[in-house]
């Protein structure tokens, strides 16, 4: 994107944005103000009520030209929960020229679709010069509902002048979402990370479709617009069109699914904003309700029934990868603390499920395990008992045994148990879902198929480099494309809740399945 190689080694994230803005000073670059989200009068559900414009404009860019919005259909629609994943969810979608007036329509049935809200424009315009996608507006719509009915499945559609879904013309378009319930019931959630735009990410998107979850992880690399992914302006294979790609490839889950994305090291694109996050704050909504919006938009947390997941940014501790080493000042792990210990003291949450893009224990001959995420957060996931974590980084899949204290304490072969209350912490690496894949140094090892070893020679990243190491963890690894299911199981009180936790291979096979156990409050 027009850093040398040299400075670009030598710049954290804040220094590249600072130096693209100097560089492109006189094409007039400013940044967008606070745009103000219009409220439902009279109906049950309303927008949130103001949002900081995250992405910059440029006054020097093409003025907007406007045609029929008849002419004009949304693409790209993606849910996302809000801060109260009972109540609140966001609908956001695409559009691939300025329309005027877009909203949403939502309803109990798809024939009465009878509330109509305003929705917010997020304009990107990446100019000429950054990467191969010069001189390129991009349009995103978002739209937040609030005051939804837990547990209740709903009708919508989004339109704009010219585009109305309660219109037969356009019936075709109206979608159905799903809130989360209140009460402790049976539900599945599915999980990947690393995906891009490919033939194995859509067929990926088509399995987990299939399975009906609640809603989606993904750890983090999600489009790759920026193919390097070290942070770094010099790649001249930056293209933000990409993500409107994969926006279209995602929608046939994302539309009924809500999808709950974290950000790694390919999401940070250092044109739109210091902390490299400004194209995926014009892209998505997600809750807002971690430590540092600003900096961190891609930490939060939501409960599901008796679950509670919590989203990290890796970015923030990398040793790897440092271009926003350090950015949050250690609010994240303090946050990320509070919360840990907060649902643990929650009569009605059972099990933690945390997902971020770096992986604490990995054996590829990639990226390997992340010191930093060692270091800051693995102390915490013992100390609270996390029940599951899982990440991407690594294109492959695999699984550990139960750790503590970085030693093993329980092996946990194929379809057995562990008790995370009392025992540790399984780790699931889920980072093949559609970028080329990587290598292990042992042969892989899967259900229907083991090849079990002793040890696994890998090694760790640290502030000091790469440190060999040899591991007895590494309990399950599969060198091809997949993803994870979750299926959680409540329990009365007293009795053992699960969470059932398999790998699914792109063509359909499981791969890998073990069971998560806990007393339920």
């Amino acid at each position: 994107m027009g850093v040398p190689d040299e400075l670009a080694e030598r710049m954290s994230m804040a220094e590249q944005h600072e130096y693209l803005r100097a560089r492109f000073s006189r094409r007039s670059m400013i940044r967008g103000g606070a745009v103000t989200l219009g409220a439902v009068t009279g109906g049950s559900f309303v927008l949130g009520g103001t949002a900081q414009a995250a992405v910059p404009t440029q006054s020097s860019a093409p003025a907007t030209q406007y045609v029929d919005g008849a002419f004009v259909a949304p693409f790209g629609r993606h849910l996302a929960f809000g801060n109260d994943a009972g109540t609140e969810m966001t609908v956001s979608w695409q559009v691939p020229v300025a329309v005027k007036k877009p909203f949403v329509r939502i309803g109990t049935h798809a024939s009465h679709l009878s509330v109509k809200i305003d929705a917010e424009i997020r304009t990107l315009y990446t100019p000429a010069g950054i990467g191969a996608s010069g001189d390129h507006t991009q349009y995103y719509v978002h739209a937040r509902l609030a005051n939804l009915k837990p547990g209740r499945t709903y009708f919508y559609g989004v339109g704009h002048d010219g585009f109305d879904p309660a219109s037969p013309r356009f019936a075709s378009t109206i979608g159905t979402f799903t809130t989360a319930p209140r009460n402790k019931e049976p539900f599945t959630f599915t999980a990947f990370g690393d995906q891009g735009v490919s033939y194995h990410g859509l067929a990926n998107d088509s399995l987990i479709l299939g399975q009906n979850p609640s809603f989606h992880l993904h750890a983090g690399d999600i489009a790759y617009a920026d193919p390097a992914g070290q942070g770094k302006t010099a790649d001249t294979g930056f293209d933000s069109r990409v993500w409107d790609q994969f926006l279209a490839q995602t929608e046939s889950v994302a539309k009924s699914v809500p999808w709950m994305v974290s950000y790694g090291n390919h999401d940070m694109e250092a044109w739109y904003s210091p902390n490299g996050y400004g194209g995926e704050e014009a892209r998505f909504s997600l809750p807002d309700n971690g430590p540092d919006k600003k900096n961190l938009p891609g930490v939060y947390s939501f409960v599901h029934g008796n679950t509670a997941i919590i989203s990290l940014d890796p970015n923030d501790v990398s040793f790897e990868i440092p271009a926003n080493l350090g950015i949050s000042g250690g609010t994240q792990t303090t946050w990320f603390e509070a919360q840990l210990k907060k649902f643990r003291a929650s009569k009605d949450i059972d099990f933690i499920v945390v997902f971020f893009h770096h992986c604490a224990y990995c054996t590829s001959t990639a990226h390997a395990s992340e010191g930093g995420v060692r270091q800051e957060w693995v102390p915490l996931f013992e100390k609270y008992t996390v029940d599951l974590v899982i990440n991407g980084h690594n294109h492959q899949y695999e699984r550990t045994d139960v750790i503590k204290g970085n030693t093993v304490v329980k092996k946990l072969p194929i379809g057995e148990t562990a008790y995370s209350e009392t025992e540790g912490v399984v780790y699931v690496t889920a980072g093949a879902a559609g970028r080329s894949l990587y290598a292990f140094t042992a042969p892989d090892s899967y259900e229907g198929h083991l090849n079990e070893v002793d040890s696994v020679a890998s090694f760790i990243n640290t502030k000091d480099g790469k440190v060999n190491e040899t591991v007895a963890w590494s309990r399950v690894r599969y060198l091809n494309y997949s993803f994870l299911r979750v299926d959680v199981e409540p329990a009365p009180r007293g009795q053992y809740a699960k969470l059932k936790v398999s790998g699914i291979a792109e063509t359909g096979d499981r791969i890998d399945h073990f069971t998560v156990a806990r007393k339920a409050k």
